[in-house]
């Protein structure tokens, strides 16, 4: 597996990670031998980055981790995050008592002392930026966290963040279908020395030889009420994607390994942190690092998914509210 570092001083990983939301049910019910079976594949692979949240399943990712890795210490760089909070209504906290208490019971249910990379979730707008990196700099300083992330952020923020200390890591959706970070914060990140970690490299699985049937999906699926998902949006997303997908295929590789080359191919400080539920699928995903892209495969890959082609909205109206909007 090629390895990226995390951060200009931070460990390396494997160039393709393992987004562990999917451990919590976003995508379907799984159980938690079914998770440890994709963290065996994980080690088999060189797949060595897990990343999770507090908020996944209440903290079920972060407790299925945890119970694999008691028998198997010091495999993975793991991340986990804090600062959604959505009961009763949904809303960010980011104050230090919140970001404290978070860490402190995810480090419970991971069976650990420390993570090498704790992300603010989501920014809470009303307390400045400087204030929670120096929250986020006490705890790396008392030694639970190995260094600072922040999460679907624009470039101002991580400008005014790095000039409190440095941040390992931005982790914002970036994909074939979804690509803002090229906006500044691709570029942003490369000038102050932060690795971008992509997530949904593989648009929620629309790149795959068996794209997501949505009729058929459970109604606690995150796609059931994404705009790009709905009709007639999708009818017409999978009518542009399937010649990716086939295109994909006759270059002899899945549409997951091409999608995820394609987001590896934007800059050494990118790595990807594609989830699943399945050994099989990971094996797609982590395929992706030993790909060398050519000059004449971008071209069609530029020329079959042109920038902004997708159609909808990549989060609804609800889905929206934290990420921060730029351009």
């Amino acid at each position: 597996m090629q390895q990226r570092k995390l951060g200009r001083d931070g460990p390396s990983v494997g160039a393709i990670g393992l987004g562990c939301m999917s451990f919590a049910g976003a995508y379907g019910k799984i159980s938690e031998a079914e998770a440890h079976r994709t963290l065996e594949a994980a080690i088999d692979l060189g797949v060595t980055h897990l990343d999770t949240a507090a908020l996944y399943g209440g903290g079920v990712s972060e407790s299925y981790i945890g119970s694999f890795i008691k028998d198997h210490p010091n495999r993975f760089t793991i991340a986990t995050k804090a600062g959604i909070i959505t009961k009763p209504e949904r809303r960010f906290d980011n104050t230090e008592a919140y970001l404290r208490e978070s860490l402190e019971g995810s480090l419970k249910r991971l069976g650990v002392e420390h993570v090498e990379l704790f992300y603010i979730h989501r920014r809470q707008q009303d307390i400045p930026i400087e204030d929670v990196m120096e929250t986020m700099v006490k705890l790396k300083q008392e030694g639970k966290i190995g260094g600072i992330g922040l999460s679907e952020i624009a470039p101002y923020t991580l400008r005014r963040a790095a000039a409190v200390h440095p941040v390992m890591a931005v982790q914002n959706e970036y994909s074939l279908w979804t690509r803002l970070p090229e906006l500044g914060l691709l570029q942003a990140c490369a000038e102050l020395g932060t690795t971008f970690v992509s997530f949904s490299s593989v648009g929620r699985g629309v790149f795959s030889n068996r794209m997501p049937d949505v009729p058929a999906l459970p109604d606690s699926d995150f796609r059931t009420s994404n705009p790009r998902f709905a009709e007639p949006n999708y009818a017409l997303n999978k009518a542009i994607i399937s010649k990716f997908n086939e295109y994909a295929n006759s270059q002899g590789m899945s549409p997951a390994t091409l999608a995820n080359a394609w987001v590896l191919h934007q800059g050494d400080h990118v790595i990807a942190i594609p989830g699943t539920r399945t050994p099989d699928h990971l094996a797609e995903n982590a395929a992706a690092a030993d790909v060398v892209l050519t000059d004449t495969q971008i071209a069609e890959i530029d020329r079959l998914l042109p920038v902004g082609f997708a159609y909808g909205d990549r989060y609804s109206d609800g889905q929206s509210v934290g990420p921060e909007r730029y351009c």
